[in-house]
């Protein structure tokens, strides 16, 4: 079996068309009526490619179409409790008339789910009509589990009961882990000798601490495993007022091995992780017994041995993608995942020091989640403390990377672009909050709204006595408002339909008008 996508032009549409007015179809549908060509085609392209990531696509066998299956967000229906939120969807199938009876709609509805999750949903949902037996069975044959029913208002005349059925990709309730925030010390503990060094380091680290960030980074290496003796001077730094050649600048900025085991201790003492960002093998082997997490810096996503090293070592790795290309990034991926690399997370990253607000090119989040199927995150180099990371969580980010000091005014390449202590502990509330006001995956009525829609959002409401048999009619005795504490009647859309009926029993002033109010 393979899928293909439904393209929208007549000739796909149709043969969607003539598949749903299948008399079986239309007794299993919720509106059995048939279909008219005229509007089914209009309907069909405003309705079923509104969500890029869930297109409608065909089953086919060989070179022979036989299934159509159709995919919408929805509310995790079996959510409970405080733990994860899922993004879940519903998927409907409509087999071709010919190919029924052979398994074809139970074989789908379990090929589609590693596509489902690949495309970022946890959960797929599957809602039948209650004398649909066929579906019903095609759902238990696939695994799905079976929940409990309801009433489902197909049109103003009809309720028709529904059964679900759930498929998890993502375990219920799992809880979801909050937004990892490194605060990235960089070159910024050099002090001038080693005394003060450790002391700033471990000053750093408190910082970190105090602001609540999940972990302090510095980074670890050689001047010899960087640069080629006579790389000379960067432009880039001289334009910062930084005019000595890059041998010499990172010789000064060159952390001991023994120093990151001390660094290790204290943030220990602190409770707070300790990262480092190796650079050589070597690097790697002085840090890997003292980190949970590995970083890649961008310039070396094109690193074999470090990416291997990585990989090996099965601890998570967050990899800067700077100044990289997607032909590199996917490189890199391939090679982590290759080496037996386990968990990978992608961040977006300016290459830059600082990074223009138009450089930050936040939006590609998530791209590079759904191209390279993997967490994403966000190295900032902006000089706004808060902007950055609270839009980069918006967009989906899982790891906040963002340089601070203890003063800006302090000589070093790194100190000018970072962030100070208090605004360290303001960007990491406000990632906290971010990630509050982040929410689910679909439009939906929250809990705090609920009294506030029953009471003031309008419905049709009785404006004076209607006794029975008495007729409908807007501005005499029933009009378009709010109810207050009065029962809610039916959305106003409904209005052209009740208006000229007769009231099946008599109703108060205020009364909201129901289904079945009305004759």
């Amino acid at each position: 079996m393979r899928f293909e996508l439904v393209r929208p032009i007549k000739e796909d549409i149709e043969l969607i068309f003539n598949w749903r007015n299948d008399p079986e179809t239309r007794a299993n549908s919720y509106h059995s009526e048939e279909k008219v060509w005229e509007k089914f085609y209009p309907e069909f392209l405003s309705e079923k490619f509104r969500f890029p990531d869930l297109p409608p696509i065909f089953a086919c066998q060989e070179s022979e179409r036989v299934a159509f299956l159709s995919f919408d967000p929805c509310e995790d229906f079996a959510f409970e409790g405080d733990g994860k939120r899922r993004r879940c969807c519903t998927v409907s199938i409509n087999v071709a008339p010919k190919f029924r009876g052979h398994g074809i709609g139970s074989a789908l509805l379990t090929e589609i789910q590693p596509w489902i999750k690949q495309q970022g949903y946890d959960a797929i949902y599957g809602e039948v009509k209650k004398v649909n037996h066929t579906s019903q069975k095609a759902f238990l044959r696939a695994g799905y589990k079976p929940l409990k029913g309801h009433l489902k208002w197909v049109d103003s005349r009809e309720q028709v009961e529904s059964l679900y059925f759930l498929a998890d990709l993502v375990p219920l309730g799992e809880k979801v882990d909050p937004v990892y925030i490194v605060a990235e010390a960089g070159s910024n503990w050099r002090m001038g000798n080693y005394k003060r060094d450790l002391a700033m380091a471990k000053r750093l680290i408190e910082i970190a601490a105090d602001a609540k960030a999940d972990a302090v980074k510095f980074q670890v290496f050689r001047p010899e495993t960087l640069y080629v003796e006579n790389a000379g001077s960067s432009s880039y730094l001289k334009e910062s007022g930084i005019e000595e050649p890059m041998s010499a600048l990172f010789s000064d900025l060159v952390m001991s091995y023994e120093m990151v085991a001390e660094l290790y201790a204290t943030c220990q003492q602190m409770k707070i992780a300790f990262m480092a960002t190796p650079f050589s093998k070597e690097d790697f082997a002085a840090v890997d017994p003292f980190v949970s997490h590995h970083k890649i810096a961008s310039y070396e996503l094109n690193h074999p041995h470090l990416l291997a090293l990585a990989a090996h070592s099965k601890k998570p790795l967050f990899l800067s993608t700077g100044a990289s290309t997607e032909e590199e990034i996917a490189w890199a991926v391939k090679t982590f995942y290759a080496e037996g690399g386990e968990e990978l997370t992608l961040l977006q990253c300016t290459a830059s020091y600082p990074a223009t607000p138009a450089s930050m090119n936040l939006r590609i989040l998530p791209w590079l989640k759904h191209r390279f199927q993997v967490k994403v995150g966000l190295s900032d180099h902006s000089e706004d403390p808060y902007c950055a990371p609270v839009s980069a969580v918006a967009l989906g980010a899982t790891v906040i990377e963002k340089h601070f000091t203890l003063d800006k005014r302090l000589p070093g390449p790194d100190h000018a672009f970072a962030v100070t202590p208090v605004e360290l502990k303001q960007l990491v509330t406000s990632v906290r909050m971010a990630e509050q006001m982040a929410g689910g995956y679909i439009k939906e009525v929250d809990p705090s709204e609920f009294e506030l829609r029953q009471f003031a959002r309008r419905g049709i409401q009785a404006i004076s006595s209607i006794p029975q048999e008495g007729t409908f009619r807007e501005g005499e005795n029933i009009a378009i408002l709010r109810p207050g504490r009065q029962t809610l009647g039916l959305h106003p859309k409904f209005l052209p339909e009740i208006e000229g009926k007769r009231a099946t029993h008599a109703i108060a002033p205020g009364q909201g008008i129901q289904f079945g109010d009305y004759a």
